[in-house]
């Protein structure tokens, strides 16, 4: 047993100066940013949240292909849903097997090469800002990590897996944008609401081997996404009576900006995409039937992609993920339409 240290990657303000956003952008993105603050904190309550997009951003040609009909739908629900696409770079995996994601395998079918995926991972992410507008959300699976992009996200996932641990929950409290934490792989809200309170905390720890203080992230919110079981069984954390349950507990003023994402795969549909839409319509009939509800639900999480469902990686399907199964575009489509309609 053994760690072999291969060679020294660049540090990412290296690779941002190598790979700058455009001044342009960088000016509508603290618009953008603010009009994302206002869903969450219900300043506006008019809109919501839609986080939505591939399982893993796998390949350029396709994912932009995605992002440029997502974009058009976007402008089509503005008035509903602030859009901010998934563009998730890094592949959390249950056994730590496989396919990791772009970040360590920019050509899925060859072997790791961490050097080209941190550039490009940025690359992927600055394309999307670029040619369709829209600001991006990726996963922090790797805490010391989010700095390549941090410039070019409007949202970090804190994963089912990560959220119970220390350095994710403190780094948290330091992302200058919103950062939804996901209620762990075995269900518990207690565990959620603590990296909650966690990351709106002002924090004081080791980072990159610097002594850093944050301010504490009063963004930092909820993500309901279903959970595993004793029984090994999927289980819903989605339905009327959960939502009311967690708005009880869920309150100021020991959270500021008491708010909910709904992530409508994973455990919430048993990774069965096409309930995505199901599941999307019964919280947006819950939020109509009840304001504790409509205050606390301020968005949807949504796997999506141009084909329906999955392929293993060599599988050669354009839009076709090879990670979780996706709910294809034609559906992706109706989909929003008909839940922008229904809020």
């Amino acid at each position: 047993m053994s760690m072999n240290f291969k060679r020294l990657l660049p540090i990412p303000k290296d690779i941002r100066e190598e790979m700058p956003l455009s001044e342009a952008a960088a000016a509508r993105k603290a618009g953008f940013d603010a009009e994302v603050a206002a869903v969450l904190s219900g300043a506006d309550a008019d809109r919501r949240l839609l986080i939505i997009g591939p399982c893993s951003a796998d390949r350029e040609d396709s994912v932009l292909a995605y992002m440029e009909k997502l974009a058009a739908l976007a402008e089509r629900v503005r008035e509903r849903f602030i859009v901010i696409p998934r563009v998730y770079t890094n592949k959390p995996r249950t056994k730590g097997t496989g396919y990791k994601g772009l970040l360590h395998n920019p050509d899925p079918e060859a072997a790791p090469d961490l050097l080209e995926g941190v550039k490009a991972i940025r690359r992927m992410h600055l394309r999307v800002v670029e040619e369709t507008g829209m600001f991006t959300a990726d996963e922090m699976l790797y805490p010391s990590n989010y700095q390549y992009l941090i410039d070019l996200l409007s949202y970090v996932a804190v994963g089912a897996r990560s959220v119970e641990n220390q350095e994710h929950r403190l780094v948290a409290s330091g992302v200058p944008c919103p950062v939804g934490m996901k209620n762990p792989t075995g269900g518990s809200m207690t565990v959620m609401l603590n990296s909650i309170a966690a990351a709106q905390a002002k924090q004081t720890f080791i980072f990159r081997n610097w002594e850093v203080e944050t301010t504490g992230n009063p963004l930092a919110h909820a993500v309901l996404r279903g959970y595993t079981g004793p029984d090994g069984r999927n289980h819903t954390n989605y339905h009327y009576e959960h939502l009311e349950r967690l708005a009880e507990r869920y309150r100021e003023p020991e959270f500021a900006n008491p708010a909910a994402i709904i992530d409508c795969n994973h455990d919430n549909s048993g990774k069965r995409p096409l309930e995505q839409q199901r599941i999307c319509h019964e919280v947006a009939d819950s939020c109509r039937r009840s304001d504790v509800i409509a205050q606390l639900v301020r968005g949807f999480m949504v796997e999506s992609y141009l084909e329906d469902g999955n392929q293993p990686v060599d599988g050669g399907v354009f839009g076709k993920s090879i990670t979780d199964a996706c709910l294809g575009w034609e559906k992706t489509e109706r989909m929003v339409l008909e839940i922008a309609e229904q809020l």
